[in-house]
């Protein structure tokens, strides 16, 4: 850690602060006693300028455009690995060895089943439900079926947990959706990847033997892979504050899907294939570019741009080449949103407008689109991501608990409100 310090003067009063060097990234001041040195607070909506916790699992540069999980380019994972290979990196920190990955899958995969009373709890949701509302429930309730995992102070259970909650969400989330088309539920099946069991979890029927061909199997590893962890974002921060006070692993999950939940988060794919079916055909591409330029339209080009990437999202590029195989494995040669989405990124990339504003194409750009082939409805597009994400909510989860430092969250406020007033009985208020 470097010795460097900075500097605040406040009412006349200078104080130091330890400034910290992480192995790569910004440096970072520590304010950790600014409140007991000088009775003040930052101010920062948000929290895009403050770093709540220490962690060694994944690594953002926006403006180079870079990805690292545990120092690993994302580009060469989604090339060469596989979603459990990942998955045993961000738990673990390094890549399993052949052995230690056979393990890995063996135990992952005998711990995909879901508790037999978990059938008849689905039967309390309506149909209709929205099938992240019934994730939101049902990974909640997992405390209520697996009470011999839920003691964070044991590091077994913890692994056991997460364990079981890889496993166990492809299972519920392919449940989920069967629940909601009204089929009944198929088992998984032992012999089969990550990947490939969950596909035919969902598409699977009884009456008929279901091949899972392995080009779109790969494309889903693939997509899961992209999803697996992305630093400190609104979920993974939901899942950390809510595991800060020693809640039980599953309720930390499900507080960490109701976030990915959001339409500005994990529904962002969805809401691109919305606009791209809006859009239409390439040749009305211009009119809705001038309208996300209008400042009083409330027109938005939605996969375009990201919070933290300034630079052109290095997911991005991974999903469009999966998106482009997918439908070549499919025979879909025309597809209108297709030609609409590449149209539209080639005239983002070479728009003075897009390029100033550094508005690139990110990977809900593309994602919906390879969803949507796979035979997958727009509901069900946030629950695919949360699959992938669990993984990084757990080995961040598990970090934090492991960390001696890590204390409750407690953020603070700027108070805007009344001052201090006296009651007034009912009859005296005007």
């Amino acid at each position: 850690m470097s010795e460097k310090t900075a500097k605040l003067s406040l009412s006349s009063e200078e104080h130091e602060f330890n400034v910290r060097e992480g192995t790569i990234g910004p440096r970072v001041v520590d304010i950790s006693s600014l409140y007991k040195e000088t009775g003040a607070f930052t101010y920062d909506p948000g929290f895009t300028s403050t770093a709540a916790c220490e962690s060694k699992i994944t690594f953002i540069d926006g403006d180079k455009g870079t990805l690292l999980h545990r120092g690993y380019p994302i580009e060469q994972l989604a090339d060469h690995g596989d979603f459990l290979e990942v998955c045993y990196l961000l738990l673990y920190g390094e890549l399993p060895t052949r052995t230690q990955k056979e393990d890995f899958d063996y135990r992952v995969t005998r711990h995909t089943m879901v508790h037999e009373q978990m059938n008849r709890f689905f039967t309390g949701f309506r149909r209709d439900a929205h099938p992240m509302a019934v994730m939101c429930g049902t990974v909640g309730a997992l405390s209520a079926f697996y009470h011999d995992s839920t003691d964070i102070s044991d590091p077994h259970q913890r692994m056991v947990a997460s364990m079981r909650m890889i496993a166990k969400m492809p299972t519920i989330a392919a449940m989920a959706y069967k629940y909601h088309i009204g089929q009944p539920f198929v088992y998984p099946q032992n012999d089969l990847d990550y990947a490939s069991n969950f596909l035919r979890m969902c598409f699977a029927v009884p009456c008929e033997e279901y091949k899972v061909n392995p080009v779109l199997a790969r494309a889903m590893d693939r997509i899961f892979i992209l999803h697996a962890d992305h630093e400190q974002n609104a979920s993974t921060s939901t899942v950390r504050l809510a595991g800060s006070s020693g809640a039980n692993p599953f309720a930390c999950i499900a507080a960490g899907i109701a976030c990915l939940w959001g339409p500005a988060h994990g529904g962002a794919n969805e809401a691109a294939l919305n606009m791209l079916s809006e859009i239409g055909t390439p040749d009305r591409i211009p009119e809705f570019v001038a309208r996300a330029k209008d400042k009083d339209d409330p027109f938005r080009l939605m996969g375009f741009g990201h919070r933290v990437y300034k630079n052109y999202d290095p997911r991005a590029k991974i999903m469009q080449k999966t998106t482009h195989e997918v439908l070549g494995e499919l025979g879909i040669k025309d597809d209108p949103m297709l030609e609409v989405a590449l149209e539209l990124e080639k005239m983002a990339l070479n728009d003075d407008y897009f390029i100033e504003k550094k508005l690139y194409p990110n990977i809900d750009f593309y994602s919906g689109i390879t969803l949507r082939a796979l035979g997958f409805p727009t509901n069900m597009f946030t629950v695919l991501f949360s699959v992938a994400r669990t993984v990084g909510w757990i080995a961040q989860w598990k970090e934090m608990i492991e960390d001696p430092h890590q204390r409750i969250g407690r953020p603070r406020q700027l108070y805007t409100g009344a001052t201090e007033r006296d009651y007034l009985p009912i009859d005296r208020r005007s």
